[in-house]
């Protein structure tokens, strides 16, 4: 089993920043990938941002420019660096991992950190 403890979300004023952190524990060989999406109430959960081993990094177009997802490989910890945020970008953020454990290949979620982006 892996878990995930998300942090750093919160209260922004429009424009301002904020970095979310993820680290993932349990019995992890290595990452494949680390992500970040992200729901808003009513609406469908959306990819933010991912950083896939050996490969590289997509974005939601809606964010290019502006987030940038890194990760610390010795932490098991992803980051995502929101700036300029926009109210419309107020939702629960939700970390995602795909990771190799023992035999397996688990895919496994955060809880999700709120972030409101006032006007």
């Amino acid at each position: 089993q892996v878990q995930l403890v998300e942090s750093g979300g919160g209260l922004v004023q429009a424009g301002g920043s904020l970095r979310l952190s993820c680290a993932a524990s349990g019995s992890i060989l290595s990452i494949n990938a680390m992500g970040w999406y992200r729901q808003a109430p009513g609406k469908q959960r959306e990819l933010v941002a991912l950083v896939t081993s050996g490969v590289g990094t997509n974005y939601a177009d809606s964010v290019k420019g502006r987030f940038t997802i890194t990760r610390d490989i010795a932490k098991n910890t992803v980051y995502l660096q929101m700036n300029s945020l926009k109210p419309e970008e107020t939702a629960v953020y939700y970390c995602n991992v795909d990771v190799r454990t023992g035999l397996r290949r688990v895919v496994s979620w955060g809880q999700g950190t709120q972030v409101t982006v006032s006007s």
